[in-house]
């Protein structure tokens, strides 16, 4: 990246033309919000220039010493992106940020050149050269102009820069032209010696910061600092200014039409909302196009370094932008599924999809938007089933075992990649993807029947795990028992709206004393009942109608309370034990585990 402070005489007056992206943000600048600030603070620099020269000369002292002593004013920055040039034509560069701000400067040169023609000033040339390429560098039409607006500006645009005549109404563009036109005047009129300092001042004590990214620069990271607290453009929002700039640059024609078809959509809320938390918190569509990215280009993709990655990734494609545009598209449908689950193909697809959203493992996101967008005759119904159930078995049980997560994202793109593979060569992409999810190494491993059985018994759940997770694991078993039973009326729960109950309660000493007169064991069986408490064996859900009174008394009063609540299968054999202790816990939490080895199963029994 380069970054330097430069009057607008160095930034403007360079044979270069500075492209606004397509489908950039309208001109939003206005008299009140804008221009009149800045005019006020041209003519007030103006006069600081004029005041330090009058000094100079009274002086006897050169008037270029005085010009560099006077404060210049700084108008911010704008980042540029470098741009394909024609052989023989102007440098161009692709205003990223900044759109509004240069678009401003250049209205303003034109209201100020309009002034300087209608006094017959030599100065005029200078101002001309700010707005204008000279002709024997021009090699398109809109290589003559300093600033090419956006498509939907571009036809106005060479009427705006013209020596025309132009009506004062209308486009905000001509409004602007005029506004600065007759500021100018205004401020003449009352001292005739200010227009060669305003002219000047402009030229040489307006500075921007230019900043003009280089291939490795990160565009987003450069955003959010020069934004601060303003709304900084989103990734989704540098891509997309990417992908018709592009298509623009290349001659591709309807770039309107494509815009409506496949990037319009987008720009509905739902896509602009952030999901996650904190610093890892992003827009719907960055995430997106992160997960296309991923499996576009089979390697991993980061939100924060998206803008780089989608420009490497279309410098090494020789794709047109409907292409992209539609096989985005398409995976924005497939998103919509993924995070909608209920117009899912079949209900294993929807409860997949359903309880990996709510044990926030995105990781999986690119391969089920790639999965999603394979025609049938590669990946019927059954199969694609297959694959989701094994992910969400593998994602289940190492969540249950409490194995790391760090490496999630960079795994799954092996997985991806090791699916893609299999649709290369004709192979089975279930059987591709259960490969690798189960040969990966010890530290990514799928968790046995064992391992399962021995997290049930043994670790904490309660305070370990959210309550949303605890729900989410009772109620797929409760789920999986009630499909099982042949003799159980049909129930249907929300389980989402559950209470999780100890049924041996956390503060068990009024009611559940341990009987020992030797003060070690008492200790030993304190410690071990302490930890029953927390484990899964001993956790369960009830309804609303349970009886919270009974929450922390003796089993005598509370058992009868889980036989009332024996519609919900998990609490069947709680119900009909006779005394719950630490035995029961271990021996019910045995019974879950083997009911979640049933829910999320290994390859061997799929």
């Amino acid at each position: 990246m380069q970054a330097d402070t430069l009057a607008l005489r160095s930034v403007l007056g360079l044979e270069r033309r500075y492209v606004i992206p397509t489908f950039q943000r309208d001109y939003e600048w206005t008299k009140v919000g804008q221009w009149e600030l800045l005019h006020e603070d041209l003519v007030s620099a103006a006069e600081r220039l004029l005041k330090a020269r009058v000094k100079a000369d009274a002086a006897g002292e050169p008037r270029s010493r005085a010009d560099k002593n006077v404060t210049p004013h700084f108008l911010g920055a704008i980042v540029c992106d470098q741009l394909p040039s024609s052989t023989g034509g102007v440098d161009q560069r692709a205003v990223i940020d900044g759109q509004q701000r240069l678009t401003t400067l250049q209205l303003l040169a034109r209201g100020l050149l309009d002034v300087l023609l209608e006094e017959g000033s030599p100065r005029a040339a200078q101002i001309r050269r700010l707005i204008e390429n000279p002709s024997d560098v021009v090699v398109d039409r809109q290589d003559g102009y300093k600033l090419w607006p956006r498509r939907k500006d571009r036809e106005i645009w060479p009427l705006v820069i013209s020596d025309e005549k132009t009506p004062t109404g209308g486009h905000l563009y001509l409004q602007a032209r005029h506004f600065f036109a007759d500021q100018t005047r205004t401020a003449v009129a009352q001292n005739p010696d200010l227009l060669d300092a305003i002219v000047d001042a402009f030229l040489g004590l307006f500075k921007l910061v230019v900043i003009d990214l280089d291939e490795n620069d990160e565009a987003q990271v450069i955003f959010e600092v020069l934004n601060g607290r303003q709304t900084p453009l989103s990734a989704s929002d540098l891509v997309k200014n990417l992908l018709f700039l592009r298509g623009d640059l290349n001659g591709e024609s309807e770039l309107d039409d494509l815009y409506d078809k496949y990037w319009a959509p987008l720009d509905d809320v739902w896509w602009k909302k952030e999901v996650g938390t904190g610093h890892a918190a992003r827009g719907r569509r960055d995430i997106l196009l992160s997960a296309w990215l991923t499996a576009a280009s089979g390697q991993e993709a980061n939100v924060g370094h998206l803008y780089g990655q989608v420009r490497a990734y279309l410098a090494d494609q020789d794709r047109d932008t409907e292409s992209v545009l539609a096989e985005l598209n398409g995976y924005a449908a497939a998103y919509w599924t993924v995070y909608n689950p209920e117009g899912a193909e079949s209900s294993v697809l929807a409860q997949a999809y359903a309880r990996l959203d709510r044990v926030r493992v995105s990781s999986v996101v690119p391969l089920f938007l790639w999965l999603r967008n394979l025609p049938a005759t590669e990946l019927p119904l059954f199969e694609h089933e297959r694959v989701v159930e094994a992910v969400e078995s593998w994602v289940m049980r190492r969540m249950i075992t409490g194995a790391n997560t760090r490496a999630y994202s960079a795994f799954f793109v092996d997985v991806l990649v090791a699916a893609q593979k299999a649709r290369g060569a004709g192979t089975s992409i279930s059987e591709a993807v259960i490969n690798t999810l189960g040969s990966s190494a010890q530290r990514l491993e799928w968790p046995s029947d064992d391992d399962v059985s021995d997290a049930f018994v043994h670790h904490k759940f309660y305070n370990s795990f959210t309550q949303e997770r605890i729900r989410l694991i009772l109620g797929a078993i409760d789920r999986k028992l009630q499909e099982e039973n042949p003799h159980t009326e049909p129930a249907q729960f929300d389980y989402e709206r559950l209470q999780i109950e100890h049924i041996l309660p956390q503060s068990w000493q009024r009611h559940w004393q341990i009987e020992d007169d030797d003060p070690a064991q008492l200790e030993l069986s304190t410690q071990r009942r302490h930890a029953a408490v927390h484990r899964i064996g001993n956790l369960t859900l009830v309804t609303p109608h349970f009886n919270q009174t009974v929450s922390h008394s003796s089993w005598i009063a509370k058992q009868p309370e889980f036989s009332l609540q024996s519609s919900l299968q998990i609490n069947r054999s709680v119900a009909a034990t006779e005394e719950w202790d630490e035995m029961a816990i271990d021996a019910r939490a045995l019974e879950l585990a083997a009911a979640a080895c049933r829910v999320w199963k290994r390859p061997s029994t799929f």
